[in-house]
């Protein structure tokens, strides 16, 4: 009878557990990872003023009852951002979509968003690209009118990027931060990851401290995309970034720390070995892409340290038409969610 009551309380702290988002104590990450796909969740709608052709690089948070989804466009002309919103991924495909040109974020080039919400100063903030480090505010998540104009977190390119970028591109810029600290990471598809970092009392002004946080003499090894999320009760970071492997085919990696400012050490790291990749995503509805590529993970919270819950991992994340080709800008790029099939918890 003991042991039946034991095993009841440790059946109910999982459960709980699980209901609260909040990992079980022995909740771990595994050494290599195996996941499954939907298919295409999230489709491009043009209208009058914008002939889209791709819709990518999702960023997304869960607040008041819904999904909350920012993402680029893309057409041959450029990029710019979209937002929807709905409660249940089986209604992400009929959600209007709002083009945030519409907003004060205004026309011209802004992509790769991440959207999180600061905590200290109670306001959202969308960070994105637009040939700078750019955020924009808004009060009201569900609100796509209320984003500001956008603002830089740097005066220019940092010296340490502009001596190594080479042929590349300053891209996918991204905040967490910790108690103290706030970093922004950023890529340069040279094989260089960056970090600057600033107070959460400064933020989002005075970025500065930038360092090459990882290189790789293999740009394709290190290529975009970063994400950096804390793991949710344990003293450890993931990071995740974009790679090109065989057949220019996207995949992601992994790495862990036990602090945003330390040494990486390779999780799920390889091409045959991915984070998500072609080696370990199924597609029970039937394969649409070859490629996993940039994109987010859905956290267990939406505040500035980006917790995620290591029994729950889902995965957003754009993929196309394997046989799609021509102008980077006018692939057909979209979006679908991943689901870990082999949690250890």
């Amino acid at each position: 009878m003991k042991l039946g009551i034991r095993h009841l309380v440790a059946t109910a702290a999982v459960v709980l557990a699980t209901l609260l988002n909040t990992p079980a104590a022995d909740a771990a990450l595994p050494g290599s990872f195996r996941w499954s796909s939907s298919g295409v969740l999230i489709s491009p709608k043009s209208d009058a003023t914008h002939n889209i052709a791709g819709i990518k690089d999702p960023t997304v948070v869960y607040s008041g009852g819904k999904y909350h989804v920012f993402a680029s466009t893309a057409n041959a002309s450029g990029y710019n951002l979209v937002y929807l919103s709905f409660s249940d991924w089986s209604q992400a495909a009929s959600a209007p979509q709002y083009y945030l040109d519409r907003s004060a974020i205004g026309t011209g080039y802004r992509a790769a968003p991440q959207v999180f919400y600061f905590a200290p100063q109670g306001k959202w903030y969308l960070v994105y690209q637009n040939g700078n480090a750019a955020y924009s505010t808004n009060s009201d998540i569900a609100n796509p009118n209320g984003w500001s104009a956008p603002k830089n977190f740097y005066g220019s390119m940092p010296d340490i990027i502009r001596q190594n970028i080479g042929n590349g591109y300053w891209v996918d810029m991204w905040v967490i931060c910790d108690s103290a600290n706030c970093y922004l990471f950023s890529s340069d598809d040279n094989g260089h990851l960056y970090r600057s970092q600033t107070t959460v009392a400064n933020f989002p002004n005075g970025f500065g401290n930038t360092v090459i946080a990882m290189r790789d003499s293999n740009k394709n090894n290190l290529f975009e995309a970063s994400n950096v999320y804390k793991i949710a009760g344990q003293n450890q970071y993931l990071l995740l970034v974009e790679a090109i492997g065989s057949g220019g085919r996207r995949y992601f990696r992994s790495w862990t720390s036990p602090s945003l400012t330390g040494t990486w050490t390779p999780l799920a790291a390889s091409e045959s070995n991915p984070f998500a990749g072609a080696a370990n995503v199924t597609f029970p509805a039937g394969k649409w892409t070859n490629d996993i590529s940039h994109g987010e993970m859905l956290r267990s919270g939406n505040d500035q340290t980006l917790p995620i819950n290591p029994c729950r991992l889902q995965y957003l994340y754009q993929g196309k038409n394997p046989s799609a080709g021509g102008d980077y800008n006018s692939l057909p790029w979209r979006l679908g969610l991943l689901t870990q099939t082999n949690s250890n918890c």
